[in-house]
């Protein structure tokens, strides 16, 4: 196969991905509004559910995206090329899956979180089944392998960015499991136990 018609096929299947994701996320956020709000963690969690606070992080998130895609000036052989998407797809895409199979998990109970405040429903429901019997945090898991493989296939400074940020989803993360152990108590524990963070154990 051409090679420039291979990487317009990847580039181009990489794309949609990430679109239907977004739909399916901010559909989820805003369900999210409609509910009832329960503990919360970090800051009052009023403002997770400001229009402000939505609008200003589509103006961040989107601006990035617009002015970042620029090429990153490095050259490689043909050859590295194909390595490079190979490569990148067999992280990109699994990645990216495995976190949607994260989000459709969670169902109901998904809501946006930052690393300064989570919030969660009154009735919620610690999900321990699919994803998240493998790892606590299959979203930000996917979401990190996802924006490594990002940076092989599409190469511009937005994905560069992505990809040394998306350690920090760590502290979202943190913030989440926090309000999560008061929330669940003992369940909680025996579940953080068992299950490991952000990786799958290789042996149990």
């Amino acid at each position: 196969m051409n090679i420039s018609l291979f990487d317009l096929i990847i580039r181009w299947l990489g794309g949609v991905l990430a679109y239907l994701i977004l739909g399916i996320l901010l559909y989820g956020i805003w369900r999210g509004t409609q509910r009832q709000a329960g503990r919360t963690t970090g800051l009052n969690g009023g403002w997770l559910r400001s229009p402000w606070f939505f609008l200003a992080s589509a103006l961040l998130f989107f601006g990035v995206c617009y002015f970042g895609w620029i090429p990153l000036r490095w050259t490689v052989s043909p050859q590295m090329r194909v390595w490079a998407l190979v490569i990148g797809s067999l992280l990109y895409f699994p990645g990216m899956l495995f976190a949607l199979w994260g989000r459709l998990a969670l169902g109901k109970n998904y809501f946006v979180s930052t690393g300064f405040g989570a919030q969660l429903f009154e009735g919620h429901q610690l999900v321990t089944s699919g994803p998240f019997a493998i790892v606590r945090n299959p979203m930000y898991s996917g979401f990190i392998v996802a924006a490594i493989g990002a940076l092989l296939i599409y190469s511009t400074w937005m994905t560069l960015i992505f990809a040394c940020f998306s350690p920090l989803t760590s502290l979202r993360a943190r913030r989440e499991e926090v309000a999560l152990s008061a929330e669940f108590g003992e369940q909680w524990t025996q579940y953080s136990k068992r299950v490991p963070a952000f990786f799958p154990r290789l042996k149990r």
